[in-house]
């Protein structure tokens, strides 16, 4: 382990041990009088940019935090102090190739906003004609040296990772390795704007001219892997709830349309926001009856594989129609749970938690609840942690919680449900398989020319599709046809034998034209023992 790793760990050590962390860690009597949840907030914030995003992660996973501390972790703000505008100027002209002068018409050194991985600065293009006000911009421009410091604090987490696997007996539950694998994946993603560019590009594709979101348009010429260069959106923050009250817009519209922008995300195009924090939505308030939102900061996005989109449709499905049974089912089905479990008993707990909740007003059902309890109540059964699921119930909390926020009565599953219904419609039912089969036609029917060749040479062979060649099925019907002969001759011989001692045994009583019957039984035992030679042979 080289220096910088060791003052590195010196330095969360000294963390530990100011926010008396390590009795929260092992165990024991807390005298420390604040909060835990705060202190391991503080302690977090303090270490900086992966140990927030970290905190960020984990927030959203009450199978692995408690409640009090989740709810702390969440209130984790990725705000810290701007580095140098000289300094963002200089990375600018490095990544594109030109003075700031000759790149921009106007370009404000004073940034507008700062996180941990990026800084963002107000910016306006030169005009397409003269006369005319050019394009005005953001620039995305990521923090100088803060690769470094990542690549340094992930191998921290990978070490610590690998020694929860080996001495922790919740390892094999909670996947310490994965989880750290999954979170190094979406860290490293948020370094690359190009990257970040391409998912902004591919959201307002799939939402182009709906009245529900816009998403701003990127300017390919003036990005590069550390600046990314979009259009400028001029909204008001959801933050500020009063402002938006004051202009009359439509909160129970604007809760609704944030959950239809979310499950259409998932299911409908399989790629969601999946940073869709207050800091990144803001609302179009033109039309105060018929809100829309505009989206920022597209460095955390998220998408599922066919299988697990299917067994989340229908685990939400199932849910709201309170058929716990299918719930058990599908948990077992996708492996979330050892397939040795009992479906009866993992459907009782479940039911256990979910008819308590489904007593209650639609209002107070809260899926963060809802989920915590359920993960709760899982851990009795080995429930398999599953990361590549760690985005999408994280975005689903920050749209819930968004939602509640602006509208208490939200009715999260009235705007849900029909869109689920439509997805498994289109996906499991029969139209379904009419429209893959109508899909896959055209491949198909490119495929059979060749296919047809391949069956005619080896028909040609003397083989089947697949089957035995000729000279196996040559070999299998030479030795039909010899089992055959040596069945023949032994029921001939049988017969003979027993024609043999039938003759001998009555001869005596016989009558006279039977007086030459010992030469008859003397025949037939002779042909009876060449049958059974030729037989043996």
């Amino acid at each position: 382990m080289n220096f910088v790793r060791l003052r590195r760990l010196w330095h969360i050590q000294q963390v530990v041990r100011r926010y008396n962390l390590r009795v929260i860690l092992k165990g024991g009597e807390d005298r420390d009088p604040r909060p835990r949840g705060e202190r391991i907030r503080m302690a977090l914030e303090e270490l900086g940019a992966v140990f927030i995003k970290f905190g960020q992660a984990l927030s959203t996973r009450p199978d692995i935090v408690p409640a009090d501390i989740a709810l702390e972790l969440a209130r984790l703000q990725d705000r810290v102090p701007p580095f140098p505008g000289e300094e963002a100027v200089a990375i600018i002209e490095r990544e594109l190739g030109k003075p700031i002068r000759e790149l921009f018409a106007e370009f404000d050194p004073q940034p507008m906003a700062s996180a941990s991985v990026a800084q963002v600065h107000a910016a306006r293009l030169f005009p397409a004609a003269p006369g005319e006000p050019g394009l005005q911009v953001v620039v995305k421009v990521i923090r100088p040296g803060i690769r470094d410091k990542i690549d340094s604090d992930v191998q921290l987490l990978h070490t610590l990772a690998d020694l929860a696997e080996r001495f922790s007996p919740m390892a094999r539950r909670l996947r310490p390795r994965e989880i750290v694998a999954e979170y190094e994946k979406v860290l490293y993603d948020e370094l690359d704007l190009m990257r970040e560019g391409a998912s902004a590009a591919q959201l307002r594709r799939n939402w182009l001219g709906s009245e529900l979101i816009y998403h701003p348009l990127v300017f390919w010429d003036y990005t590069r892997p550390s600046v990314l260069v979009m259009e400028r959106i001029f909204g008001i923050s959801i933050r500020e709830l009063d402002r938006l009250r004051a202009l009359g817009v439509d909160f129970e519209a604007l809760s609704e349309r944030g959950v239809e922008i979310f499950f259409k995300q998932t299911f409908r195009d399989n790629f969601f926001h999946a940073d869709m924090h207050p800091g990144n939505i803001f609302v179009d308030a033109s039309n105060p009856r018929k809100p829309s939102y505009l989206a920022v900061d597209f460095g955390i996005v998220g998408s599922l594989t066919p299988a697990d989109q299917r067994y989340l449709a229908e685990n939400f499905y199932a849910f709201f129609n309170r058929d716990y049974r299918r719930v058990a089912e599908l948990h077992v089905e996708s492996e979330w749970i050892p397939p040795e479990t009992r479906v009866e008993e993992f459907e009782s707990a479940i039911r256990t938690i979910c008819e308590p909740i489904f007593m209650r007003p639609i209002k107070d059902i809260s899926f963060g609840f809802f989920l915590m309890r359920l993960f709760q109540v899982a851990r009795r059964f080995n429930y398999q942690v599953q990361p590549q699921l760690v985005l999408l119930q994280k975005t689903l909390l920050q749209v819930e919680g968004l939602g509640r926020q602006l509208n208490p009565e939200l009715d999260l599953w009235k705007t849900a449900k029909p869109i689920m219904e439509d997805w498994m419609r289109q996906r499991i039912g029969p139209r379904a398989t009419l429209e893959r089969m109508r899909r896959e036609m055209p491949a198909l029917t490119e495929s059979l020319p060749e296919l047809a060749h391949h069956a005619l040479r080896q028909l040609q062979k003397g083989e089947g599709l697949g089957g035995p060649g000729r000279r196996e099925l040559q070999a299998l019907r030479l030795e039909i046809e010899a089992s055959g002969r040596r069945t023949r001759r032994s029921v001939l011989a049988g017969a003979s034998l027993l024609g043999a001692v039938l003759v001998y045994v009555l001869a005596p009583q016989a009558q006279p034209q039977l007086l030459g019957a010992p030469s008859l039984a003397w025949l037939l035992g002779a042909i009876a023992a060449l049958m059974a030679w030729r037989g043996r042979r």
